[in-house]
């Protein structure tokens, strides 16, 4: 395949990240308070990969602090970015800048600290080693003289994070130490860790201090195996420790699911409680029409809210007939919803009917390359009278699956639902074509996957032939159920649901 053209794949998908503007419109807008001073103070302390120069981002390069509010609830928490791009631990001292943050903080309040991007050189009084600290966790310690006189004493990277943490709890506030983020390098297919050093080092600052750790080099690390080198690259425009937009708020949402396994119900209570939303996206199968029977035909979408406690989560269905997994996108019908997306919530996709189009037919150029795969092909489309790159089935999966994840949301993906075609009494499967595929894509961009192929096809076979001809299907059309059959379709998606003990939608079922 051609990289340069999968590389720019990339970075058009993980770029569609950026617009999330749905959720400053809930944190800051809906909830804010007027009384800051009933508000919980997070401070972050760190480096540039903490908060870029004035936490503008500058060209594609962006710190995870600049959106940590985005994933509070603004009613209750303000989150003060003190990170400063080029400190480290020594000169985040040095400078005066932890002084600051001590003579703001008051008991209650949170400190998150995430250092060790510069800390790796040889301490001494040059350029090159002005920020540089002892290796380890040790007492240790080197005795410099400026060429002013000033004396330093210059300690180990744990003996500065030991600080930090005394001095923030002799205040009355919660240390929590945080590991550094992973820079773009892999070798072999794997991403470097810091877990033998600096991530080993912050860890164990974190258990001999008493402070709560985050282990948020594995977090992101994790993720980045699993993405692989390709797509990470869209991550990093400039270099191979800032990230870009997408990847900052992908590196904030990592730090919120480190809050979370902390199991700390104050730091939990900060999150937005407010209900979440179930979206529904896909084709025809999962909403005909306007959704209103029209034809007397129906998508398993229009009846799968019942099945929820909507006292908890809300259902919306912004399937669209006639999409696949490619034009879904390119006709912004996923930006859409994308914009609406918060994290907590969940986005159930479902294509394959209309992905085995023609690529380039001047009826509707809908089709995707039939593959979970890399490749890509160049086209002219009729319809929109442009050159346009189309990719893989998978690939248009794993591009929605990744947006979903990076705004905290949690993403499923369906295999198609079999039509109505048989061979000898057996309905026809998708286990080797458009539902292998939904489920490598799935498995390797670590989102749940529910075969509702499988789980319909199997049910059809038990129940035969005729009877589902006859009621779930009219006598016209093979592929889009009647009423009986939506509804009996919505059933399986549910048992798909509640099939899963990973899948945390299911604990907003009836």
């Amino acid at each position: 395949m051609n990289q340069k053209k999968f590389h720019y794949f990339s970075l058009k998908a993980i770029f569609l990240v950026v617009f999330t503007c749905a959720l400053t419109s809930f944190t800051n807008v809906h909830l804010i308070s007027s009384d800051s001073s009933e508000k919980t103070k997070i401070y972050l302390i760190g480096d540039s990969t903490v908060r870029n120069q004035s936490g503008s981002g500058g060209p594609g390069q962006w710190g995870w602090g600049t959106f940590l509010q985005d994933f509070f609830d603004s009613a209750k928490v303000e989150v003060h970015n003190h990170a400063m791009a080029g400190r480290s631990t020594r000169t985040f001292v040095k400078e005066g800048r932890w002084e600051k943050v001590m003579e703001n903080l008051k008991p209650g309040d949170y400190v998150i600290m995430q250092f060790g991007h510069n800390e790796g050189s040889q301490p001494d009084t040059t350029r090159a080693g002005y920020r540089g600290v002892l290796r380890g966790m040790g007492d240790e310690t080197k005795e410099l003289t400026w060429p002013d006189g000033t004396k330093e004493t210059v300690h180990t990277y744990g003996w500065y994070l030991m600080k930090f943490i005394e001095d923030a709890k002799s205040k009355g506030a919660n240390p929590i130490v945080a590991s550094m983020i992973p820079r773009n390098k892999f070798q072999e297919g794997s991403v470097e860790r810091a877990s033998m050093d600096f991530g080993l080092w912050a860890k164990e600052a974190a258990r001999k201090g008493g402070a709560e750790f985050i282990d948020l080099n594995g977090i992101v690390a994790d993720q980045y195996d699993k993405w692989g080198q390709e797509v990470v690259k869209g991550l990093f425009e400039k270099d191979h420790t800032h990230t870009n937009e997408a990847g900052a708020r992908i590196n904030a949402w990592s730090v919120i699911q480190g809050i979370k396994s902390l199991k700390n119900e104050k730091l939990l209570s900060l999150l937005p409680a407010k209900k979440p939303t179930l979206y529904l996206i896909g084709d025809s199968t999962v909403k005909n029409g306007q959704g209103d029977g029209a034809g007397g035909l129906w998508g398993w979408g229009d009846f799968i809210t019942p099945f929820f406690d909507q006292e908890k989560i809300k259902v919306e269905n912004h399937a669209l007939g006639g999409t696949s997994s490619r034009t879904f996108q390119t006709y912004g019908l996923w930006q859409k919803v994308l914009d609406k997306i918060e994290p907590g919530d969940f986005v159930i996709m479902q294509f394959g009917h209309n992905d085995s189009s023609p690529l380039d037919d001047e009826a509707r150029a809908r089709g995707t390359i039939r593959s979970a795969g890399l490749e890509a092909q160049h086209i002219y489309n009729p319809i929109t009278k442009q050159q346009e790159t189309v990719y893989s089935y998978g690939q248009y999966l794993r591009n929605m699956i990744l947006d979903t994840k990076a705004k905290g949301a949690t993403a499923i993906v369906c295999s198609l639902v079999p039509r109505n075609s048989w061979k000898e009494n057996k309905v026809n499967r998708a286990a080797d074509g458009f539902g292998l595929w939904a489920k490598e894509a799935a498995e390797n961009s670590d989102a749940i996957f529910i075969d509702l192929n499988a789980i319909i096809a199997d049910a059809y076979d038990e129940k035969g032939e005729a009877y589902v001809r006859e009621h779930y299907f009219n006598t016209t059309d093979h592929t889009h159920t009647i009423e009986a059959g939506a509804k009996f379709n919505a059933e399986a998606v549910v048992k798909g649901i509640s099939s899963k003990p990973e899948n945390p939608l299911a604990g907003f079922l009836k």
